[in-house]
This record gives structure tokens, C-alpha cells and sequence, in this order.
């Protein structure tokens, strides 16, 4: 073991016990109940060495490279960073304590375009960022952060430059005709009271606006917005009695002439959109372009929260540019403010990579702006968070032991810390924390309380309680035995429902603890280390054999196991039942499609049926009533389509000024007859006729269009069950955020399946640095 401070274990701390012939005295088995208080106590924590430890630490660059040194026995060289990125504890690269960290730069190994770009933004500090943007465009196109010299340091950036944030637009007013109601009269409304009734009135016949603690919420805020403005003619006082039914209806009449717009509408506003906020799009950072994440402000409207949230409902306020504080380069041109207004701070701190910030009403908390995932800075952060929960490989099982030590001390602080570590490693549940009265009542393993847990003897554990975003953990889960036994422990009389089972710890203890082991180590690292730790063990069970769309499905399956264990779940959408039945339909569709194949095979050569009894023993085996219900669905599929098209030939005849198809119109004429005609010939059949076989075809020919729709049944088979074992699952959380994308990439590699099928577009945007770091043989 490392003789460096962050590796020191639990067995080695100073216990206070009281022995007497090799058994505890009654004075040190009192102690499991009768423990002094946390605010008059500390021997049952160890301490680190340095206490300002927390849960974010990152410990510096230099304190690495001096540690690294003395490993070393005093060798001053340390050594070069290889162009790729490393996979195990010192993947970040180190410079000489000869240079000062203030002074590196983020740049290539080689002499890129990315440095030639930044020693050109340098010069061009005066000029404005939109032109530098279009200059650097092409020149920093490629830019790999991962084979850069330094990925990692106090200071985050050199040069930083951007355009700000964008606003929402201005409140645009109801008609004059359009008005709250109250008691059965019209209400005369200021414009911020109106824009507040409008939010409500929109949203009228949502499940959220039934909610009566979304509708308290609301009412109350809407109240002290009138009050604020004096802004209603009208006393009001009851919720009942007020009326948003003619909102409601004029903002359904916007809706719906939204969906009237044609393509060419759409298209222009999606152009205009987009005209807008380009320039808020990307930043230079040291001179090199980067996408910005959440750019916009987001407008006002009414809080939603997930689950029960108790601030359901709250009117979110509008944010004004005197409420936001810009960060940017100290030679940077500093961002127009909207017309009227002002910021209202500017900071030049080159230690955080947030850009913007302002606080929000709701939770009065800060909100950022921060780089897009796909940016290097997220890169770096997502990168450093894989290789902390790599590292943990080497002291998992140092941990692991010591826990297991620790569940029988004689201390209750130290049982507690042991069971609570115990949990967080086998069942992955997250640390927990202090709620207020008004935020949801979700918890963690710390802040579990005595109602969520049951005991059943001999070590059988019922979990039961709201986590993170309320989604509920209910498990029924074997548990070691002394686990067990502290947990009926933490349970005693006098503890009652409303008490915390976990009274003599919290989560910085916890995270404190874990922090002696393995610097950067917290409850959150062993989420992501069991995540990937769990998905590299079932990758690893899945053979490298079948089609893509199987391997697809085996490689949702480790995914979903993943999610299991992390407690990923989600509600069953509102179009799950339809979109199954799309594809059941889609299924008996290609059924009826393989044997009509099947029955003109046999028009060609009927004493096949004899001679190959098995292939075609399916012919009859689809109901009439089915066949019939799949003719009309075909036919109908068939001349929408032909009206569609015929709308978007009118589109371009009209921009050609020619004149336009209807359905009177020849063309359109002999397609639907077409169509009449294939409707009579499947009636036919239907009474019994044989398929009509055209005089191309061949039995070999209708044999491999068999073999393609047969192929098609199973790609679709399996889609449909992986979105039924999907339905209550999110694979998305563990793939995104727990599970290193590196699994991913290798098993795409491995097994040959495009990383379409396994990334979405974002995703590949995301972990670009693990697509092209990781091979077919790495592992986690």
C-alpha cells in the first residue's frame, strides 16, 4: 500500500474501548446507545489530513506532481504525457515546477491550426467576437483536447470571449377580447398580472393545473403579483370563482394554427430562430471555438418539479440583465446588454468555466451558464470522473474489508458509518442529504428515516422511499448479517416513525471518510464504479455471435441491469400503449406480407406445399378478420401517400408559378386508380383467389424477398421487446452519466455494431474523446 496520506484505513484508527478478560465490559456495550452527541464528540470519525476536504475536492496539480516525486525516492523528472489518453491514475499531464501553472497553455502537443488559431485571437483582442469566430471556424475544426500537454489546473483558461446570454421575448398582450374572468365578470389586469393568468389559463386542462397544491401555489403568487402592480379592478379572493376558459381557448386557437403552418412557414421561422441565436451558440476558449450549453435564460411561467414537489406550481419570475453577472476574458469585448438595461456584474475569474449567472426565485439558487457537453472543459470534467472511479479499483477491496471490520465496533458513529458505506457500495444508493421543508421529501442512504426500512428475519431488508427527482426505490434485498443486526440496532426504542435511522452521521462525514482512502473519493464515485464495474461483467457475457439488432438488444439488456442497480426508472409513457401497438400492427403486416410471398410461390409451383410441407404450414394460420383489417390499412397508407406527395409538388409548382395538382388532375387520377384496382385484387383474394404473380418473378426470386421480410420480423420482434422491458427503465441516466462510454465504444468495436445503434447524435458529440481513445480490447 501507498505510503501517501490518502490511503489510510479505517483498522488503523485510535478506538476508545473498555475490555476486561477479552470481552466488552456493560460500559462499552452502553456506548452502541449511548454515544455523546456528534457537536461533543470526534473520535469516531477519522479526520483527514486536511479537513476542508469535501465531496468536490480535486486535488492540485502540483500536490500531485510532488507526491509523484516522492514515490519517485527524489527524482526531480517527471515524465512526458503520451499523445493518448492514459487509463489509469495519472492520466492528466504534468509540466515542470519550473513553469508557472499560471502561465501554461492549453494547446496541442504539435503545432496545430487549434495554437495558431489562439496566438491569432490574442492579437486580434480588439476585434469582435463574431469576427473571430468566423475566422477560426475552419482553423479549429478538430480540436482534441484529450492530446493536449495540459488538461487539467487551477486555472481553467487563458482567454475567454462570448456574446452573453439570451433573453426571452417580451410579453406580447391578450386581445382586448380575451379576459380572466372572475365571479362571472371580465377582469382588468395589469400586464404583468395578465402574463401570470396567461400562464395558468394555458395550461388549464394539464394534470398539473388540477393539482391542488399546484393551484394553492399559483394562487398565491398570482396574488402578490396583483398586489405588486395593483393590477386588477377586481378584489379577488377565492380561486374557485375565477375563470381561465377564455385563455384557455385563445391559446388552444394558437396551437392549433401553428399545426395549419406550411412547410415553407416553418421553415422560416426555424431560419429566424436560428438567425437569433447564432451568436450565442459558441465562445472562444484560449482561442479555440466551443459549443455553449443552456445560452438561453429561461423565460418566466409556472414551476412544474418532478413528482410531489411542495413548490408545484410557483410563478417563476422573469430574469432582467441586471440580475446577471457575466464571466469573461479581462481583454475580451464585454456583450451589448438589451437595449435600456445594464449587467449586473462583470468578472474576469479564470478559475470556473461558467460563463453567466443569475438567481432564480424558485429555489433561490444560482443558475448557469455553462460549456455544452460536447466541450472540452465537460470533456475533461467527465474524463477526470471515469479515472477516479477506475482508481477505485485498487482500494475497493482495502475498503470493502475495513467496513466489514467496522460493522461490529463498538462505537455506534462507526457502525453506522460502516452499514451507511455498506449500502452505498452494494445497492448503490446516493449518499442523501438535508431537505428543507420546502423542497420534496426525496432521501438518501444518510438521510433515510425510520418508515423506510422494514426488517424481515433472518437478514431480509425491505427498502421503500422517494430518491433523487421522487422517483421511488423499493427493493426487497438480502443483506450481510450484521448489517442486519446494526440496522435493527439503528431502529430501536425510542426511535420512532419521523426519526433518521443514520442519527451519528451525514454525508460530508461520509464523503470525509471515503476521502482517507483515495483522494476525490465520494458515495457518487462508487455509483459510477459499480455502474461500469457492473455493465463491463455483462458485456462480458455476451457472446460475439448474431445480427447487429441482437447484439443491440443484448447490449440494451447489460444497459438496462445497469439502470436496475442505480435505481433509473421512469413512468410509463402516455403513448407507450400506442406506439406498442404500431408495432404489433407492423408485425402482422409483414406476416400477411410473407405469406401472400408464400401463396404465389405456390401459383407457380403448388407441388412445393407437398414437398416442403413445413415452409409453407403458415399460409392459413392469419384470421380473416386480420387480413381484411391489414388490406384496408395498406390501401389507405397508399393514397395518403399519393396525397402527400401531391402537396409537396404543389409546394414547388408554386414557387415555379406553374399550376398546381388536384385530385381531378390526371396524374393524381391514375395513381388512385392504381390504387382502386390493388384494393379489388386483395378483395379477391380475401374470397379466396389466388395472388395475382407477375411475370418477372421466379420462385427464387419470391423466396429471397421471404428471406427479407423474415429478417425484418425478427429486427422488429426484437425492437418491440426491448421497448416493453424499456417501458420503466431510463437507459439513458446510466449511458450518460454512470456507465464509461468507453464500454460502449469497445464493445462497438468488439462486436462490430455501427455506433449509431448505440450513441445517439449527442452522445457521439459527448464522448467524441472515448470514440476515438478506446479500442476493441480496453477495459474498464
Amino acid at each position: 500500500m501507498s505510503s501517501s496520506e490518502d490511503e489510510i484505513v479505517l483498522s488503523k484508527r485510535v478506538k476508545k474501548t473498555s475490555k476486561k478478560n477479552g470481552s466488552m465490559t456493560s460500559t462499552a456495550a452502553s456506548e452502541l446507545d449511548d454515544d455523546l452527541p456528534l457537536s461533543q464528540r470526534n473520535n469516531g470519525v477519522v479526520k483527514s489530513k486536511d479537513t476542508s476536504v469535501d465531496e468536490d475536492y480535486e486535488e492540485p496539480i502540483a500536490e500531485k506532481v510532488n507526491r509523484k516525486r516522492k514515490s519517485e525516492n527524489g527524482s526531480s523528472t517527471v515524465p512526458k504525457k503520451t499523445k493518448k489518453v492514459k487509463t489509469e491514475t495519472d492520466a492528466s499531464a504534468k509540466k515542470s515546477d519550473k513553469e508557472p501553472k499560471q502561465k501554461r497553455e492549453t494547446k496541442p502537443k504539435k503545432e496545430t491550426k487549434s495554437k495558431n488559431a489562439a496566438v491569432k485571437a490574442e492579437k486580434d483582442e480588439d476585434v469582435p467576437t463574431s469576427q473571430n469566430e468566423e475566422k477560426d471556424e475552419d482553423e479549429d475544426e478538430g480540436y482534441k483536447w484529450w492530446e493536449a500537454e495540459d488538461v487539467d489546473g487551477v486555472q481553467k483558461w487563458e482567454t475567454l470571449e462570448h456574446n452573453g446570454v439570451l433573453f426571452p421575448p417580451e410579453y406580447e398582450p391578450l386581445p382586448s377580447h380575451v379576459k380572466l374572468y372572475y365571479d362571472g365578470k371580465p377582469v382588468k389586469l395589469s400586464l404583468e398580472a395578465e402574463e401570470v393568468a396567461g400562464f395558468y389559463g394555458a395550461m388549464l386542462e394539464t394534470d398539473h393545473a388540477k393539482n391542488p397544491v399546484f393551484q394553492k401555489n399559483f394562487f398565491g403568487d398570482f396574488l402578490d403579483v396583483i398586489k405588486e402592480t395593483n393590477g386588477s379592478d377586481v378584489e379577488i379572493k377565492d380561486f374557485e370563482k375565477l375563470d381561465f376558459s377564455k385563455i384557455f381557448a385563445h391559446f388552444e386557437k394558437l396551437r392549433e394554427e401553428k399545426k395549419l403552418l406550411t412547410k415553407d412557414q416553418k421553415k422560416a421561422m426555424k431560419e429566424e430562430k436560428e438567425r437569433i441565436e447564432e451568436p450565442y451558440k459558441t465562445c472562444l476558449f484560449n482561442g479555440h471555438k466551443e459549443l455553449v450549453g443552456n445560452f438561453r435564460v429561461e423565460p418566466p411561467g409556472l414551476f412544474r418539479g418532478r413528482g410531489a414537489h411542495p413548490r408545484t406550481g410557483k410563478l417563476k419570475r422573469r430574469v432582467y440583465p441586471e440580475m446577471v453577472t457575466l464571466n469573461i476574458g479581462a481583454g475580451a469585448k464585454i456583450p451589448e446588454a438589451p437595449p435600456g438595461h445594464s449587467w449586473g456584474e462583470i468578472k474576469n475569474d479564470n478559475t470556473v468555466t461558467w460563463l453567466a449567472m443569475w438567481r432564480e426565485n424558485i429555489a433561490d439558487s444560482f443558475k448557469y451558464v455553462r460549456f455544452a457537453a460536447s466541450s472540452s472543459i465537460k470533456g475533461v470534467s467527465d474524463f477526470k470522473k471515469f479515472e477516479t472511479a477506475r482508481r477505485l479499483r485498487s482500494h475497493v477491496d482495502a475498503i470493502r474489508k475495513d467496513y466489514t471490520k467496522m460493522l461490529k465496533s463498538e462505537l455506534m458513529q462507526d457502525r453506522q458509518m460502516a452499514s451507511a458505506i455498506y449500502l452505498i457500495d452494494v445497492f448503490a444508493l446516493r449518499a442523501g442529504g438535508e431537505k428543507g421543508d420546502d423542497e420534496a421529501d426525496t432521501v438518501g442512504c444518510c438521510s433515510l428515516r425510520y418508515e423506510h426500512i422494514t426488517l424481515k428475519p433472518p437478514n431480509k431488508v425491505i427498502f421503500d422511499f422517494l430518491g433523487k427527482d421522487s422517483i421511488r426505490f423499493y427493493q426487497e434485498v438480502e443483506v450481510d448479517k450484521q448489517v442486519f443486526k446494526n440496522l435493527r440496532i439503528f431502529k430501536k426504542a425510542p426511535k420512532q416513525p419521523g426519526d433518521d435511522l443514520f442519527d451519528r452521521i451525514n454525508p460530508t462525514m461520509l464523503n470525509k471518510q471515503l476521502q482517507n482512502y483515495m483522494k476525490g473519493l465520494t458515495a457518487k464515485v462508487f455509483r459510477t464504479y459499480n455502474a461500469s464495474k457492473t455493465m463491463q461483467d455483462q458485456l462480458d457475457l455476451i457472446p460475439n455471435e448474431g445480427t447487429v439488432a441482437e447484439k443491440v438488444v443484448k447490449f440494451n439488456a447489460a444497459n438496462r441491469t445497469v439502470a436496475i442497480l442505480c435505481n433509473h426508472q421512469r413512468t410509463v409513457s402516455k403513448g407507450h400503449g400506442s406506439s406498442v401497438q404500431k408495432i404489433n400492427d407492423k408485425l402482422k403486416e409483414l406476416m400477411w406480407q410473407k405469406i401472400r410471398l408464400k401463396r404465389m410461390i405456390l401459383v407457380l409451383e403448388p407441388k412445393l406445399k407437398n414437398k416442403q410441407s413445413h415452409y409453407f404450414c403458415e399460409i392459413d394460420d392469419l384470421a380473416k378478420e386480420d387480413e381484411e383489417h391489414i388490406h384496408h390499412t395498406v390501401i389507405a397508407r397508399q393514397r395518403e401517400q399519393v396525397l402527400k406527395k401531391m402537396q409537396r409538388d404543389n409546394e414547388k409548382l408554386k414557387l415555379e408559378k406553374q399550376e398546381i395538382l388536384t385530385e381531378k388532375s390526371d396524374e393524381i387520377k391514375e395513381k388512385m386508380a392504381k390504387i382502386d384496382d390493388l384494393e379489388k385484387e386483395y378483395k379477391a383474394e380475401l374470397n379466396g383467389a389466388k395472388p395475382e404473380v407477375k411475370k418477372n418473378l421466379t420462385v427464387e426470386k419470391l423466396q429471397q424477398q421471404v428471406e427479407v421480410i423474415e429478417n425484418r420480423i425478427v429486427t422488429t420482434t426484437l425492437q418491440l421487446k426491448d421497448k416493453e422491458d424499456n417501458s420503466e427503465v431510463s437507459l439513458g441516466t446510466s449511458k450518460m452519466n454512470y456507465i464509461d462510454p468507453r464500454l460502449t465504444v469497445m464493445f462497438s468495436k468488439k462486436f462490430d455494431v455501427p455506433i449509431e445503434k448505440l450513441f445517439t447524435k449527442t452522445l457521439r458529440d459527448k464522448f467524441k474523446w472515448a470514440i476515438e481513445s478506446a479500442d476493441e480490447n480496453w477495459r474498464f
